[in-house]
């Protein structure tokens, strides 16, 4: 199914916060859930849709993004993000997994790790731990460069979601060989209307050769930055990517160029 707003798939409006957008993908996901539409491609068409729309809304940065693509590309806003954004990318850190187990308990349903594995295949892998008191699960997308994008849904013996010794233990297992991504410094020049106004500015980050939509606030000041949280260098194993630092400089008029030019050549002269 081709994706066309991600909002209108959900059926949410643009201003809608968190918990209306989970809400709204609850409710489609009970609606759209493949153990209530067998035989029925269309269903697991739109139900693959609603988990995209999700993924991406429930994530500030990428919604960040999303939303700076609609203000510059209007209804192409949805295809340019896939462009730029690969599954892996999408999926990335959604909790996604937690809601379809949420359903199996209270439906009856089946649990993500078959549904997923029914949708995408062999590129849902899911993990298991077990501890004396507790057992835990989750799921993860496993990128093509070998890279493990996990998504953690995890539940302990009683079925409810871990507390905060569990969910501790959990952490220490999975960040173990793991390494934090390095930050990432660069240095955008935009026009003066720009900085006063606010808006999108198309940037290519080059350490991902990908292009980024960055939403420039309104009043930034030239030397002030910018940050892009997990725009940085990638991390190993669990660890979290590193920042995105975007330092700002004004576009200098042809006036102010030449009067820096005039300066540079006079200062040049005094040092003979």
């Amino acid at each position: 199914m081709e994706q066309t707003d991600y909002y209108a798939t959900l059926d949410v409006s643009k201003d809608a916060d968190a918990t209306t957008i989970r809400d709204a993908y609850r409710k489609l996901a009970l609606i759209h859930h493949p153990d209530r539409n067998r035989n029925n491609p269309e269903a697991a068409e739109k139900m693959k849709a609603v988990n995209e729309a999700y993924a991406v809304l429930s994530d500030p940065d990428k919604r960040r993004n999303y939303d700076a693509m609609k203000n510059s590309f209007g209804a192409g806003a949805t295809h340019r993000f896939r462009q730029d954004y690969t599954d892996q990318d999408i999926f990335k850190g959604t909790d996604i997994h937690a809601i379809f187990e949420e359903l199996a308990k209270d439906f009856g349903f089946r649990g993500g790790d078959a549904i997923f594995k029914e949708f995408y295949g062999s590129g849902w892998k899911s993990f298991h731990v077990s501890r004396p008191g507790f057992f835990m699960k989750g799921s993860f997308f496993r990128s093509s460069g070998g890279g493990d994008r996990r998504s953690v849904g995890d539940q302990g013996a009683g079925g409810g979601f871990l507390g905060g010794q569990a969910a501790s233990l959990l952490g220490s297992l999975l960040s173990k060989g793991a390494k934090k991504g390095g930050d990432v410094m660069d240095t955008i020049t935009i026009e003066k209307s720009l900085a006063a106004s606010g808006g999108p500015f198309a940037y290519f980050h080059k350490a991902r050769g990908k292009k980024l939509v960055v939403k420039i606030p309104p009043g930034v000041r030239e030397g002030q930055r910018i940050r892009l949280t997990g725009m940085g260098k990638e991390g190993k194993g669990s660890g979290g990517s590193g920042n995105l630092y975007l330092k700002v400089t004004y576009k200098k008029s042809l006036w102010e160029r030449l009067v820096n030019l005039v300066g540079s050549v006079g200062r040049f002269g005094n040092d003979k």
